[in-house]
């Protein structure tokens, strides 16, 4: 019973560092308002969550170098007060190149709390649950991503002033960053030396580290792919108006938090690798039964199903890279954080297919990026 409350003591506030990441995907809603405050174009509109995803593939690396030198509790502190001081900028003057800067301190700071919360978990974490552990992270994730319009909308609706969600924000980051810094975290050290570029990008020497990273690359575009193209499918394919349509989108996100939750708990039963082999099928095979689906209600379980099945993939991937190579935490996180940037070129390249050749054959992209991950979890299973 000790053992377990001096476990909770520091599980749980590297857990809520995990809320503090779900901040970033405020950058969706918070677009729609910014544009009608200012009245802007498309095009400038959507420099807003440019602003804030550019940073994973440009800092993803470094930030794995740096807390190799200085810590990941002290690298994760550091991002979850760059993400709070991002939500206070709002305040400080309400403008459009002032919003951007907003964003851009935001997504610096999450690109850390990225590289840095998950190879912490790994330490705090038993190691025969650490896949377990990373799955309900992600549930906690998943949780404040679908909180955040809700609490927007209320404040907006409530108040009259929709930015109040920074000052909630920003609140909750003060506090996760005082309860992180007065927990003492034994952290795993590298046993090669410090971590340089030349030693993170060395590992994609290594077969196994480059299809887990390239994993990461396709689910993270598949999952953008889906959410932001699934009303689009069932507008095209079956006439659906988009307030209809949207339901899709909704099922998607329900499924990824069902999924995650019960993964959390299958996992204690069920090894990682195993988990990832079924559930990339599970996903495969959704995919394919949405692309063939004879009426709306198939289409929509079939969509529900691929949630279900992708909802897992990107804790286990991340867990099975880590505990290949467990002292090279700081470097493999890095790589994989910055293997997050799928979600910025899969949707592009559907977009284009989708101009060629429609929207349904847009979503062969997806369909080939789960074929992949097919093959990564068989890959995974042989090693």
């Amino acid at each position: 019973m000790n053992n377990s409350k001096i476990g909770f003591k520091k599980t749980l506030p590297v857990f809520m560092s995990f809320i503090v990441m779900g901040f970033v995907d405020i950058v969706g809603v918070a677009t729609g308002f910014i544009k009608k405050d200012f009245n802007l174009p498309d095009n400038l509109a959507q420099l807003i969550p440019s602003m804030a995803l550019v940073w994973f593939f440009l800092l993803s690396v470094p930030s794995g170098i740096l807390q190799d030198r200085f810590g990941k509790r002290r690298m994760l502190n550091i991002g979850m007060l760059l993400t709070g001081v991002g939500m206070v900028i709002p305040f400080i003057h309400y403008s459009f190149p002032v919003m951007l800067a907003a964003f851009i301190v935001l997504g610096i700071g999450n690109t850390i709390v990225q590289v840095s919360a998950n190879p912490l978990l790994h330490d705090v974490a038993p190691r025969e649950k650490y896949s377990s552990y990373m799955s309900l992270s992600q549930f906690i994730k998943a949780i404040v991503s679908l909180l955040g319009p809700a609490i927007t909308a209320f404040m907006a609706t409530y108040f009259g002033n929709w930015k109040l969600v920074f000052a909630v924000y920003a609140l909750t980051s003060v506090l996760a960053v005082t309860w992180l810094y007065f927990t003492q975290i034994e952290e795993t050290k590298s046993t090669h030396g410090a971590a340089t570029f030349k030693s993170c990008f060395s590992l994609l020497k290594n077969k196994f580290i480059v299809v887990m990273a390239l994993g990461i690359f396709m689910l993270v575009g598949a999952d953008v792919g889906m959410n932001s193209n699934i009303a689009n499918f069932l507008q095209n394919q079956y006439g659906l108006t988009l307030e209809s349509a949207s339901l899709g989108i909704s099922l998607y996100f329900t499924a990824l938090m069902i999924g995650r939750f019960s993964g959390a708990i299958i996992l204690n039963w069920i090894s990682a690798r195993r988990f990832l082999l079924l559930t990339a099928i599970v996903a495969l095979i959704s995919l394919g039964g949405m692309l063939l689906a004879p009426s709306v209600l198939v289409a929509q379980i079939a969509i529900f199903m691929v949630g279900l099945g992708s909802a897992n993939l990107f804790p286990l991937i991340f867990s099975i890279a880590l505990e290949k190579m467990p002292d090279r935490s700081n470097e493999i996180s890095g790589l994989m954080i910055m293997a997050v940037s799928g979600g910025a070129f899969l949707p592009p390249l559907m977009g284009l297919v989708s101009t060629g050749a429609g929207v349904r054959a847009s979503f062969l992209v997806l369909l080939a990026a789960m074929i992949y991950l097919v093959g990564a979890g068989v890959y995974s299973m042989k090693k």
